[in-house]
């Protein structure tokens, strides 16, 4: 799956797509697709991530208690 950096607009291939989904890890294994090589594996802040629409990812991705009003 591909995902956009909303920094630089840069595209990001997900590498463990159980990262991306886990309300837990407030971070992901990317690897940045550049000119014609995909670079290195790094970690990214979910919360600088959106499709490549520009729509957010959805909250239950990245809160773990996105049902729960206090």
């Amino acid at each position: 799956m591909f995902l956009k950096n909303t920094e630089n607009g840069d595209l990001a291939q997900v590498i463990e797509l159980s990262e991306l989904t886990d309300p837990n890890a407030s971070s992901v294994t990317v690897r940045y697709h550049a000119g014609e090589e995909a670079g290195e594996p790094v970690s990214a802040d979910k919360s600088k991530l959106t499709f490549p629409s520009g729509e957010a990812l959805p909250k239950c991705w990245m809160d773990a208690h996105y049902r729960v009003s206090f």
